[in-house]
């Protein structure tokens, strides 16, 4: 359930709730706006408990069950749009964040030529994958550790922020040390040990929809990195299997307004991943813009006849640099900007 505190509650009326709350078994999650604080209530037994045992304490403004199976993502506990903030780059605002790159960091080489062209084109955030959970354990699983130094090497020259996958809940730690924001990938987005540890790092993470989940489930794991403390969270849409063959997946646009309907959090959508071939990829981008997406997460690749990973639905860095153009107009067109 959420306690809605009135406006200048005091702390001690704000811990008296807590207090009550931890008396009965009860977890607690704070969100401490500038005017009010509301009071997350949190546990398997809340739906036994009237809501009287908190409403009659002082400093209470009124009491609310939460149905829906996510708490923390949802907008009863914060009405206001969450910005994750990355260096200096916010998501979630009015500016629409475009994370560029390749899916796998493949050499030194590769890696600065495309954080040149990221930067040149206008994009925020440079992306590449270390760590490749792939479907085929003879593909090419990633460079791991060195691909991390090459990363953290080019974000450093270009000052560029980067995103790269984290896909072992054991290498957390480390990828933390080196990437400026984790990303769950879809088959990990209910990989609970994973979700739980980067909660804990409070580094910003971007969370793929798992292509066979629906929005329910994907906000309910979002609630797994919110309850550890770790509010950088972003949601990614990358597209939902279905009986649809001629793309790789069928991109959900309808998710992002029901995301913004019933969560706070920020969402951006994998355009890439979705289409499956480098030439849908500007019609589903300039679609997840108009239909109110906060970013796109796009793969570009210098050569991507040669790319050890998902060459076909890579973009040169003309087509990329093309793309950024024709996606001002569209983010214009929606009063943002880009």
């Amino acid at each position: 359930m959420i306690v809605d505190m009135k406006r200048g509650a005091s702390k001690a009326e704000v811990d008296e709730v807590v207090k009550r709350a931890e008396s009965l078994g009860l977890d607690v999650q704070l969100n401490l706006g500038t005017d009010k604080t509301v009071v997350a209530i949190l546990g398997s037994n809340t739906g036994q408990l009237s809501t009287d045992i908190f409403a009659v304490l002082p400093g209470v403004e009124s009491v609310t069950r939460i149905m829906k199976p996510y708490k923390l993502a949802s907008r009863e506990f914060k009405n206001k749009d969450s910005i994750v903030s990355v260096n200096g780059v916010e998501i979630g605002g009015n500016r629409i964040v475009v994370m560029a790159g390749p899916c796998a960091v493949e050499s030194e080489e590769q890696l600065r030529e495309i954080a040149r062209v990221v930067k040149d084109s206008g994009a925020s955030i440079l992306r590449g994958g270390a760590f490749k959970p792939r479907t085929s354990p003879f593909s090419f699983q990633g460079l791991k550790t060195a691909g991390l130094e090459l990363l953290s090497s080019a974000s450093k020259q270009f000052d560029l922020p980067v995103i790269t996958e984290v896909v072992d809940p054991g290498d957390v730690d480390l990828v933390s040390k080196h990437s400026d924001i984790l990303q769950v990938g879809s088959r990990n987005m209910q990989n609970y040990s994973l979700l739980t540890n980067i909660g804990k790092t409070r580094c910003p993470v971007v969370l793929k929809r798992g292509f066979s989940c629906t929005v329910t489930e994907w906000l309910t794991a979002a609630d797994y990195l919110l309850a550890e403390g770790n509010s950088q969270v972003i949601l990614c849409e990358r597209g939902i299997r279905t009986f649809e063959d001629s793309t790789r997946f069928s991109l959900d646009l309808s998710s992002i307004p029901v995301i913004k309907k019933y969560s706070h959090l920020p969402i951006i959508v994998d355009p890439s991943h979705t289409a499956g071939h480098y030439s849908l990829v500007p019609a589903l981008a300039k679609g997840a813009i108009a239909a109110g997406a906060d970013g796109l997460l796009i793969e570009v690749h210098p050569n991507p006849k040669e790319a050890l990973v998902d060459g076909l639905q890579s973009l040169t860095p003309s087509d990329f640099s093309r793309l950024m153009k024709e996606l001002s107009l569209i983010a214009r067109s929606v009063g943002r900007d880009i």
